[in-house]
């Protein structure tokens, strides 16, 4: 049985988790790559990412290429002399790179596919509606997400649960099948499964300014699922109207309240409590949600400071 030599490319917090626990099981990460610094937030100071920090923390060899064909980072990558990488949420990887190791290079990702292939598959399942999603390994190819299928893991996805609260479970069960997936091809025993394409298949789609807002004229079940998919981060987003001030405003956290109603779909009811949204079959309730220029907060605390008129809509 040959010791495995690994080479984790990763980028954000998703990515982290999964590394420690193949640290913890005493595995030889013999490199790790990342992305390139860049400049965040309004002060645009330069940023690590969450896998550089854990690396530096960790005295982990670190590289960080802004071009995977440059010939100065293949042979620094050769040099490592790792016999498999594996890439959770990084970056399209050319063939010399993935080629590189004897055992190969294999991806974790958030979702079982063939479904959810692509950038956002933790939202886009909740969004959908789904009752339950799961991780995938797999070997790559020269395609996004569509290599052979090594192993999967299948989780419910909760009715109240938003996209936060599932990528932390699916990071737990990530990195549970990672180290599975690492036991088989330690011992030889890989066997993988091709993945089949047809028309049903669901993708995960980049998120977008224009697929985070919310289209009022929907079911309240889509409206939800929407806001729950996109929380904690990017965050739904809808215009608010009130006589003449027109807000963009985030919404973070709702419920469906199923009831008859008479108001107009996107109509702003509120109290001195609560803000309640019509839509074709009942209200959605917001419980937190950010203004321009605030923070986020609680409805009942922006109720302390703010009324709303009888006319107020959102669209």
């Amino acid at each position: 049985m040959e010791k495995l030599r690994i080479i984790f490319m990763g980028t954000p917090e998703f990515a982290v988790g999964i590394l420690d626990t193949i640290i913890k099981n005493n595995y030889d990460v013999v490199g790790v790559i990342t992305a390139a610094d860049k400049p965040a937030g309004r002060g645009q100071k330069i940023k690590y990412s969450a896998v550089k920090e854990y690396a530096l923390a960790n005295n982990l060899t670190l590289l960080q290429p802004a071009n995977l064909k440059d010939e100065g980072f293949l042979a620094e990558l050769k040099a490592l002399n790792a016999n498999l990488q594996i890439v959770v949420a990084f970056r399209m990887l050319p063939k010399l790179v993935w080629e590189m190791p004897k055992f190969g290079t294999f991806n974790l990702h958030a979702s079982l596919l063939p479904n959810y292939r692509g950038a956002a598959p933790i939202n886009w399942a909740i969004i959908n509606g789904e009752t339950k999603t799961g991780v995938t390994t797999f070997f790559i190819d020269d395609k996004i997400d569509t290599g052979a299928m090594i192993l999967n893991s299948e989780i419910a996805i909760e009715p109240a649960e938003n996209a936060g609260q599932l990528h932390d479970r699916l990071m737990v069960l990530g990195s549970e099948t990672v180290i599975d997936t690492l036991k088989v091809i330690e011992n030889g025993n890989v066997t993988t499964t091709i993945q089949e394409d047809d028309a049903e298949i669901k993708t995960a789609y980049k998120l977008n300014k224009e697929n985070c807002k919310i289209d009022w004229t929907k079911s309240g079940d889509e409206i939800n699922n929407l806001i729950r998919g996109l929380s904690p981060y990017p965050a739904s987003w809808c215009f608010l109207k009130d006589k003449n001030e027109e807000l963009s405003i985030k919404i973070y956290e709702a419920k469906l309240i199923s009831e008859t109603h008479s108001f107009e779909v996107g109509s702003l009811i509120s109290s001195k409590k609560e803000i309640k949204i019509a839509v074709e079959n009942g209200f959605i309730q917001l419980i937190s949600l950010q203004l321009p220029g605030k923070k986020r907060m609680q409805v009942a605390e922006l109720l302390n400071g703010i009324t709303f008129s009888d006319s107020a809509k959102v669209y």
